[in-house]
């Protein structure tokens, strides 16, 4: 008799629908984070890619603030010229990812790789979930 319960208790104390929905939500965070650590990524490596001060001052900004214009365009959720899913979440990719390289081109190899590995697997992620 206990045992014939169980799968049912299982189901209501742990359903798929909110397993899902909860792995979907913690994606969404982490893809929220690494869009503030592409910001940054960019404004670091526009700062340290220039030799006089105002190129450095200028690319600093400038860089973050394409990525953001980008995005907003084309890779947001409620993107101002939506492409397709696949088409959307390949560029939301590479705006990333771009943001991961441009550390590796100012010496910041480690933390560009581990970057990128973890946009990767984001990205992956919130693909197979229909994101």
């Amino acid at each position: 008799m206990l045992v014939s319960r169980l799968p049912r208790f299982c189901n209501e104390l742990f359903p798929f629908d909110t397993i899902q929905k909860r792995m979907k939500a913690i994606n969404l965070l982490i893809r929220f984070l690494l869009e503030l650590c592409a910001l940054w990524a960019l404004g670091y490596s526009g700062y340290h890619a220039a030799e006089p001060e105002a190129g450095r001052i200028a690319l600093a900004i400038a860089a973050p603030l394409a990525l953001a214009v980008l995005w907003g365009l084309f890779a947001a959720h409620k993107a101002h010229f939506p492409p397709s899913r696949p088409v959307k979440a390949f560029v939301g990719f590479l705006l990333l990812e771009a943001a991961a390289g441009s550390l590796a081109l100012v010496g910041q190899v480690e933390l560009a790789v581990t970057f990128a590995a973890i946009i990767a697997a984001n990205s992956a992620l919130l693909y197979i979930l229909k994101y």
